[in-house]
């Protein structure tokens, strides 16, 4: 018997759902039940395809970042310099995720020609070894890597900052180190001129502005510190840098201090969380909107439907039966609103490399100006959390706004509907 009852609720929702017909009061409720399910759609649809192309701009962001960057760091606390970087490495090496290691000596410095002057963060590094961690070798647009040999003190700039200075390969370019003595005539920093053999591009303007990269000894001479500064590591899988940071804090030698990107890059990854949080509760307003509507196009069903709902409650239809009766038309409405979107919303966010930039040739227009953005291309990254996250979303907001209006049908009066009518 339960089952009858509830198939008999189900097909009275369903029928009121794609109530169309000959009045023209059901074709407006009609009406107002598809402009409800539309507006549930493309908001689920506008949901996915933002969280897709935000998680698409920071998977670009964050590759282009960890081309040039470590994946993992371990260096000596304090000021300390890393003795025997090679022991370190092949300790680090027997954890099954970690693939490279290399050496590296970092410091802030100033780069002089003529009368420009720039910050930069100097990196000394072993060619050799610093292609298995990083991508710089890949990415270089004059020159190579390996022309950084010890006693030659060449130096490889980011594309950005060798154009600031107004360098070309074989120029050469003043750099200025921190240490330095004291003279009568008061601080005198150390100064050593080196030779521009490389140009770099990662894509990354931060980065392409304010890198450099010298050999290793050349680092050690010119910050009078003979020893390396720590051991940058790559591993296969990037996300699991902080599980693997941890498996090597525990088996490397203690006094020695280990750090990821995640870690180093902490700031820059909260403010994306922090956005891309905002962004799903501004955008969650539309669906909060279609679901008003929802609310709106049910209050007006129950109205038109009073004797029709005194009619069953006089059949003998309980007061739960009929509000049943009324949540399944809103379900449906929110089921098939949501289905679509998703459908919709994930349909353009597959494909968003394919439909950006035939709208760009049909309207003339350019989304990513080459020469304002690094980045072309409109990126998107579809995961599966988010999308399943916004479904939900959408089907909890589509079944509260149907909370009351049920309630108002299960509350009707027979005896005074009929007698009004």
């Amino acid at each position: 018997m339960p089952l009858v009852k509830n198939l008999y609720e189900l097909w009275i929702g369903w029928r009121y759902t794609r109530a169309g017909g000959g009045r023209r009061r059901d074709r407006f409720l009609s009406f107002i039940s598809a402009s409800s399910m539309a507006g549930i759609a493309l908001g689920v649809a506008a949901l996915i395809i933002v969280m897709s192309v935000m998680n698409g701009f920071q998977k670009e962001v964050r590759d282009r970042m960890l081309s040039v960057l470590p994946h993992v760091e371990v260096f000596a606390r304090g000021t300390s310099a890393l003795e025997h970087w090679q022991e370190l490495a092949s300790i680090a090496e027997k954890n099954p995720a970690v693939q490279a290691g290399a050496p590296y000596v970092s410091a802030q410095a100033m780069l002089a020609r003529d009368q420009v002057l720039r910050g930069v963060q100097v990196n000394g590094v072993d060619p050799k070894a610093e292609r298995g961690v990083s991508e710089i070798a890949d990415q270089m647009v004059l020159g190579t890597i390996d022309d950084l040999q010890p006693g030659n003190f060449n130096i490889v700039l980011g594309q950005n900052l060798a154009r600031a200075l107004g360098l070309t390969v074989g120029s050469p370019v003043l750099v200025m180190a921190p240490q330095g003595s004291v003279t009568p005539a008061g601080f005198t920093p150390r100064m050593r001129q080196f030779t521009l053999s490389g140009v770099f591009h990662s894509g990354h303007y931060e980065y392409d502005s304010s890198l450099a990269f010298i050999n290793v000894d050349d680092a050690a001479k010119l910050f009078r510190d003979s020893a390396v500064g720590g051991v940058r590591l790559r591993i296969a899988d990037m996300l699991r840098a902080p599980e693997v940071t941890l498996e090597l804090a525990a088996a490397l030698p203690q006094g020695l201090r280990v750090s990821d990107w995640s870690q180093n890059n902490q700031t820059w990854f909260a403010a994306v969380q922090t956005e891309k949080r905002m962004m799903f509760i501004i955008l969650a307003l539309i669906v909060a909107v279609a679901a008003f509507n929802l609310l709106s196009s049910l209050v007006m069903a129950v109205n038109d439907k009073q004797s029709d709902i005194a009619i069953l409650r006089t059949l003998g239809a309980s007061p739960r039966s009929v509000a049943w009766i009324f949540v399944v038309q809103g379900a449906f409405i929110g089921i098939i609103g949501t289905v679509a979107g998703v459908g919709l919303g994930t349909l353009i966010a597959y494909n968003i490399d394919v439909i950006v930039p035939f709208i760009e040739r049909v309207f003339g227009i350019e989304f990513l100006p080459q020469q304002i953005y690094f980045i072309s291309q409109l990126p998107s990254d579809p995961r599966s959390g988010d999308i399943i996250t916004v479904g939900i979303t959408a089907l909890v907001l589509a079944l509260v706004a149907t909370l009351y209006p049920s309630w108002r049908a299960s509350r009707l009066q027979p005896a005074e509907v009929l007698r009004h009518d």
